[in-house]
């Protein structure tokens, strides 16, 4: 199981790598084609592609980081990297988004002047780029959070070179300068509601709150079914990164099941139960197994 994890996680970084490799070169050509056109809308877009070029070398750096091995000190390894790098990715995307939808506004009422046909090719440069990094990342943006963050990071970035291409288009034909700021805001539009929802799954993850697809009732439901169980408390489900949710519990067991040697014939039929009984098949499992005795000494006792 670990070896495929970390043959994904090195695919999915050679993907990354890539996908970045991509988007700095159309940053530097930006760059360049707002010199050499004096165009204030590719000179934005440009400071747009810096941004999403920064959320993706972190999206990078934090693939790389979660294939490192578990240690005495982290013994999770890396693997939250993931988590930490999509939260930061949807931060920064939240506030592009609101940037935009913002100076969208005020080009409505200030729109500058700005050269269609430089904003036509580099348009399509930039565009042709995001379609060939869209298309590295999308086998890949299912694996975990991180994945998904970058992956929105080039679709936003095919939408921004789309709305140039369609901003140099119309002004081409007809002069009309407040069509940028028209396609900053739907680009906007677009941004915010899905940079929420990734905020939202990564800050769940986070706040070490129960995997979504996982009924922790019908968890404690199954586990006093067992034969010999007698109680259960402190049950507690999180999710350390995409893919590893982990769950602990002390389990009440009959005072026989310590004499007579079946207590790890329990604990086998507990963590073979949560492996595969669920939605969410949890392999990463604690038991305490206790007699009832023991709950009377314990400081503190959570459902």
């Amino acid at each position: 199981m670990s070896h495929d994890h970390e043959h994904g996680g090195s695919t999915n970084r050679t993907r990354l790598a890539i996908a970045f490799a991509i988007t700095a070169s159309i940053l530097v050509a930006e760059v360049i084609g707002a010199v050499v056109t004096g165009s204030l809308a590719l000179l934005v877009d440009a400071g747009h592609m810096l941004t999403d070029a920064g959320g993706l070398l972190m999206a990078l750096i934090a693939a790389s980081l979660s294939l490192r091995p578990a240690s005495p000190r982290f013994t999770w390894g890396f693997k939250r990297a993931e988590v930490l790098a999509a939260l930061a990715q949807a931060a920064v995307l939240l506030a592009v988004g609101l940037y935009a939808f913002i100076e969208g506004v005020k080009r409505l009422f200030e729109p500058p002047e700005v050269s269609s046909t430089g904003l036509l090719v580099f348009g399509i440069i930039g565009l042709a780029g995001n379609i060939a990094a869209i298309l590295i990342l999308s086998a890949g943006r299912s694996a975990n959070l991180n994945m998904r963050a970058a992956f929105l990071e080039v679709i936003n970035d095919a939408l921004g070179s789309v709305a140039v291409i369609i901003s140099a288009i119309v002004i081409a034909t007809t002069g009309w300068t407040q069509i940028d700021a028209l396609a900053a805001m739907l680009i906007s539009a677009l941004i915010i509601p899905r940079t929420l929802l990734l905020l939202k799954e990564s800050a769940t993850i986070l706040l070490e709150s129960t995997p979504k697809d996982l009924d922790l009732d019908s968890v404690r439901e199954h586990i006093l079914a067992m034969p010999h169980v007698a109680a259960v408390h402190d049950l507690h489900a999180s999710q350390i990164a995409t893919g590893l949710p982990v769950l602990s519990a002390h389990v009440v067991v009959e005072p026989s099941c310590f004499r007579d040697g079946h207590a790890p014939k329990i604990l086998g039929d507990l963590q073979e139960c949560v492996a595969t009984h669920f939605r969410v098949n949890i392999e990463h499992s604690t038991f305490q197994l206790e007699p009832a005795t023991h709950v009377a000494g314990e400081a503190e006792v959570h459902n």
